[in-house]
């Protein structure tokens, strides 16, 4: 999904998630309304990276197994391999049993999204939501991060929130979302023909 800023994007992927009840028409999931269904059941099936992370006062560890409660310490730090995360453990005083701070205090932007897509690798659900999960990182750390996603995402469900083109290039369906509104939405070659706002910013941020 893409769209400008404050059309609506990050309510759609909070109601699929059932952070928030539609007031107006359904949402399915394997085609049952997910009104039906209990929120903590819901969210076994989704993992999500979004830009804020939330992390907690404990080692990088502990902070990880929130993805999955019962990971061995095994499965911890394969996942954190998988995220690109053992880079810069390894620097760190305790690695994997350094504590990291209040909301990871003593790590980077990068770092702490990175730890987030550990969990996401960790909890291995069948459905990823990703909101605007590079948009503030420089230009390294979005790298390491996109080589991360790409792996993630395989053979999943993917429902993107992304100002940045390149983020979405390969995606099967894109929905522009304006207004609160689908303004426009197809494969991106379809939308590439219909000129209209994803051509625009396609065009734009291939000049920057």
């Amino acid at each position: 999904m893409i769209g400008p800023s404050g059309g609506g994007k990050t309510t759609v992927s909070r109601l699929a998630a059932r952070f928030w009840d539609a007031t107006k028409g359904r949402i399915t999931f394997g085609g049952e309304d997910i009104s039906t269904i209990d929120p903590e059941a819901l969210l076994n099936y989704y993992s999500i990276v979004f830009q804020d992370v939330t992390l907690f006062n404990n080692t990088i560890k502990e902070n990880i197994r929130i993805g999955r409660k019962d990971a061995t310490d095994e499965e911890v730090m394969n996942a954190a391999r998988l995220a690109n995360c053992d880079e810069f453990i390894s620097r760190l005083p305790d690695g994997y049993d350094t504590v990291i701070g209040e909301n990871g205090a003593k790590l980077s932007g990068g770092e702490r999204q990175r730890i987030s897509i550990a969990r996401a690798f960790l909890k291995d659900a069948p459905v990823i939501l990703l909101d605007e999960a590079t948009a503030s990182l420089d230009a390294e750390n979005e790298t390491l991060i996109r080589q991360s996603l790409s792996r993630l995402i395989k053979n999943k469900t993917v429902m993107i929130i992304a100002h940045r083109m390149r983020t979405i290039a390969g995606a099967d369906k894109i929905v522009v979302i304006k207004d609160g509104k689908s303004d426009e939405q197809g494969a991106p070659e379809e939308l590439k023909r219909q000129n209209g706002f994803y051509q625009k910013m396609l065009s734009l941020q291939t000049k920057e």
